[in-house]
């Protein structure tokens, strides 16, 4: 939480002002904080505004930032995005049967797929089937 978060208002879902909108939203327009110095505001959770001591599941405030002041995200050059899925498919290659899996691996701690730990054959579904053709996947 910012230092000043004391002192900036606070507002229901219904009564923010225009122009003033989440990380998450700032994400879903495109945009990335920018020159944001920090939250000009915080959005309140009406539920836990009202009763401060009951738990929410959800979070209880949001720091909202100007949309004038964002801009637009960056786009990875093709280089970032290739060390990127080199880093990912370290993650999710297992060391012993080489299949490359949909998702990252427990290499830390058991050091192997779970077919290969526990000896029996993976579901076709749950990894890269090597029949298929190496194509170009990257956004670039």
């Amino acid at each position: 939480m910012p230092r000043s978060a004391a002192l900036l208002p606070e507002y229901d879902r219904g009564t923010v002002p225009e122009g003033l909108v989440t990380r998450r939203v700032l994400r879903d327009m495109g945009l990335s904080p920018g020159d944001n110095d920090g939250p000009v505001a915080i959005l309140r959770c009406r539920r836990c505004a009202t009763r401060p001591n009951w738990s929410c599941r959800h979070p209880t405030r949001g720091f909202l930032l100007r949309v004038d002041l964002a801009r637009p995200k960056r786009v990875p050059t093709l280089a970032q995005e290739l060390a990127l899925d080199r880093a990912m498919a370290a993650r999710s290659t297992c060391p012993t049967c080489s299949r490359r899996y949909y998702f990252c691996l427990p290499l830390r701690k058991v050091g192997c797929c779970d077919p290969c730990a526990q000896g029996y054959e993976p579901t076709p579904g749950t990894y890269v089937p090597i029949t298929t053709p190496v194509c170009h996947r990257l956004a670039a």
